[in-house]
């Protein structure tokens, strides 16, 4: 799960299930008017997803990284990429000569011009579920603007875990932004005299 910025899907500030040795991340605040896009995978296996032989179709232009390809059909690939896609993901049925796309993404991934999202798969017969949804966090409260709704799932991936601690219970019923009173009307009475 990732913060969301105007062009930018995968912002500095993560969130993920389980901190290991390679992957940590930096502890944050969240913040009104923030966006994050969350993504929920879960897994009857160990839930480590390894990279398929299959080949990708989904790619996003690495824009930190410029460099003149050679052949005419790979530069006019990535011209295309760089005015329909200068910023977020595309697939390659999306380009519209597929003679050209074949050219231009394999030069354009030596030249490491595009950001590959590989295909992942689990241990053979088990069961990988994903759940992504993008929320705001805005002063009213947090919404939830894209994503499926869960439906009868919901009931049966309710978890068997809770909250134990009193504190804690205390701290997540309380609202994240939390209302001011409202004067009396007295006490505006008591101003105008």
């Amino acid at each position: 799960s990732h913060q969301l910025k105007k062009h930018v899907i995968d912002g500095n500030r993560t969130i993920i299930c389980a901190e290991t040795a390679e992957e940590k991340v930096e502890e944050f605040e969240f913040e009104l008017n923030e966006v994050y896009s969350i993504d929920i995978v879960m897994s009857t296996g160990e839930g480590k997803g390894k990279e398929t032989e299959l080949r990708s179709t989904v790619y996003k232009r690495a824009v930190e990284n410029n460099y003149m390809l050679k052949t005419q059909k790979a530069r006019q690939f990535i011209s295309e990429v760089n005015k329909r896609f200068p910023a977020l993901p595309f697939t390659l049925r999306a380009i519209e000569d597929e003679q050209v796309a074949r050219v231009g993404i394999s030069e354009a991934r030596r030249h490491e011009l595009l950001e590959e999202y590989p295909v992942l798969k689990e241990a053979h017969n088990e069961i990988v579920a994903q759940f992504k949804f993008t929320l705001l966090l805005l002063p009213g409260g947090t919404k939830k603007i894209t994503g499926l709704p869960l439906g009868k799932l919901q009931e049966q991936a309710a978890s068997t875990k809770s909250v134990e601690n009193e504190d804690m219970k205390k701290l997540l019923s309380t609202s994240a932004n939390p209302k001011k009173a409202k004067k009396k009307k007295a006490d505006k009475d008591e101003k105008k005299e």
